[in-house]
């Protein structure tokens, strides 16, 4: 019987690994990059080396974290930023977790209809294009917070490298020049000209950001509020709002990140901290696992019919109460204590069998008595002193909004299609929204985003998280089952094929040509729908695992550049 409770809550010796080798030894395991004692997983390895250098240099976690985020604003403009914003959740070396959001903001000037025209119709791209799509960005306050509370290092050397990075420039990859090229026309047509990235990039090509050099040279001298008050907020607000923006210095000067319990509960012998509201990450993932927990996942075999049918039905309820009762907690009461709750969730899964897909337009939101985008990016870190973080950031879709500040160097999110512009219409994502996430000023909108650390046995086992949208959620959860139910090592883990159901539409996505064909048509003949043709790259999963010597294993998604590097 499993019991389960809530709470809410190179330099010196220098290594990286993209494609790590095939352990040799008796055991055959596929084992990602192993070091001894510190090690950053990211997008890009330029990004990986930059933090892991920082901790060769003395710097802890959150010193990396401040040099990697911006590292990655360099060299993968996809996602990161400087004009965005994220989640991180962390574990120190003694036993204390907490979590830090700083995610967008809505303007002042928002409004709850601000994207419907006369007949109350969702305008298209109104929320996702240009402008009036921009939230308040707080990734630059959610470092300096960070940095505040957690760094040791002086901020003119954490940025040294990275401004060193976009003086000098980073080598394109064949992905990346492939994503340049497909956005190319879309942002040519949204900021007015050429702009800095488009389809004149190739592969192998050397791409340096003098302007984001500069900002950030101006961000050593001035600090945090350079970027919300400074020089930089005045060049930021002046660009926006020519680009039709209702974003102002005042709103830029009265952001604040905020510090969070984080939700944490236990599966088996796990205990799982994870990030909690205004993003939906940790209780739908706490929600999942809580349902599943009694089922012998392990004795069903992984990616068996029967594992996707379990994980499928719980991921299905769990997303319908996402979208109806989750919010910022700082504008709506959300009822935690209920959603995680056992007999609530055992009542949720109660109508489950193994012998019918349970249809989700016969699935609603559960009944309590009184009452993202697929172009994010993930960070683990672990230092030598023993501390953990896992950071999700993001400018929502690809290159954001498309706006690119070419003054300052950086793209602009486009956050605030994450808000629910008309409840019941789906977002950029797919995902339903209700009126607990309706637009309101100041209000954060709701995130998929995820940043997980695991413990076991009261000690800490992983760190991880990942890109995609609404997929985030279930990569995650996959992930650390994959390790834990099917005693995969971190790189075996992160690179299995994964599946997503999020309740609509009601369609099991299933990455191409990787799950057996036998699997597929038994579930389609029990209602399953099936569709492995059309679906995205499910997550980009970056972990870490400490192993039982001690040493840590990255876990660099295949999907991606992504790249371990540690010491």
């Amino acid at each position: 019987m499993k019991y389960f409770s809530v709470v809410l809550l190179c330099g010196v010796l220098l290594t990286t690994c993209k494609n790590p080798p095939q352990e040799q030894s008796h055991s055959k395991k596929k084992l990602g990059m192993v070091t001894d004692s510190a090690m950053v997983v990211s997008a890009r390895e330029e990004a990986s080396k930059i933090g892991t250098q920082i901790m060769q240099q003395g710097g802890n976690a959150f010193d990396a974290m401040f040099a990697t985020e911006m590292a990655l604003a360099v060299c993968y403009p996809f996602a990161g930023n400087l004009g965005g914003g994220g989640f991180m959740v962390y574990r120190l070396a003694d036993g204390k977790t907490g979590a830090l959001d700083y995610r967008e903001k809505a303007p002042k000037a928002a409004t709850r209809d601000m994207y419907l025209d006369k007949n109350g119709d969702v305008i298209l791209n109104k929320s996702t294009l240009g402008g009036l799509a921009v939230g308040v960005p707080g990734t630059v306050a959610g470092i300096f917070a960070a940095h505040e509370k957690f760094g040791t290092v002086p901020i003119d050397q954490l940025l040294a490298p990275v401004i060193e990075l976009a003086k000098k420039g980073y080598v394109v990859t064949k992905s990346q020049a492939q994503r340049f090229a497909n956005i190319d026309s879309i942002v040519t047509a949204v900021n007015g000209k050429e702009i800095l990235y488009g389809d004149h990039i190739n592969v192998n090509d050397t791409v340096q950001n003098k302007a984001l050099a500069n900002t950030l040279s101006r961000v050593v001298q001035y600090g945090r509020s350079e970027f919300y008050k400074g020089k930089t907020a005045d060049s930021l607000v002046a660009f926006l709002q020519r680009h039709g923006s209702i974003i102002t210095k005042e709103d830029l000067a009265a952001y604040k990140a905020v510090w969070r319990e984080p939700v944490k509960f236990t599966y088996d012998d796990l205990t799982i901290i994870s990030m909690s509201p205004p993003s939906s990450g940790g209780i739908t993932l706490a929600q999942i696992m809580r349902m599943i927990e009694p089922y012998a996942l392990e004795s069903y075999g992984h990616n068996s019919q029967k594992s996707i049918q379990v994980l499928t039905e719980a991921e299905r309820r769990a997303y319908a109460d996402r979208n109806y009762f989750l919010g910022d907690p700082d504008f709506v009461q959300i009822p935690t204590d209920t959603l995680l709750s056992q007999l609530y969730l055992k009542d949720r899964l109660s109508d489950f069998s193994f012998e019918q897909a349970t249809p989700s337009s016969s699935i609603t939101y559960g009944a309590i008595p009184g009452y993202e985008s697929n172009e994010t990016t993930h960070y683990s870190i672990v230092d030598q002193f023993g501390n953990a973080i896992a950071v999700t950031t993001t400018l929502n879709g690809a290159y954001g909004s498309k706006l690119y500040a070419d003054e300052l160097g950086f793209f602009l999110n486009n956050e605030m299609d994450d808000f629910s512009s008309k409840a019941g219409v789906p977002n950029m994502f797919g995902l339903i929204g209700a009126k607990a996430n309706e637009i309101a000023p100041e209000k954060r909108m709701l995130s998929s985003m995820t940043p997980t650390i695991v413990e076991k046995e009261g000690k800490l086992w992983m760190t991880l998280g990942t890109p995609g949208g609404s997929t985030i959620i279930t990569s995650v959860l996959q992930t650390i089952l994959n390790v834990h139910e099917y005693d995969m090592t971190m790189q075996e883990a992160v690179d299995a094929p994964r599946f997503h159901h999020q309740w609509l539409p009601d369609v099991v996505l299933f990455e191409p040509e990787s799950f057996e064909q036998a699997v597929l048509d038994s579930l389609k003949a029990k209602g399953y729908n099936v569709n492995q043709n059309q679906s995205p790259i499910i997550g980009k999963v970056d972990g870490i695992k400490v192993l039982p010597n001690g040493k840590l294993e990255g876990g660099a998604d295949r999907r991606g550049d992504d790249a371990a590097v540690g010491f």
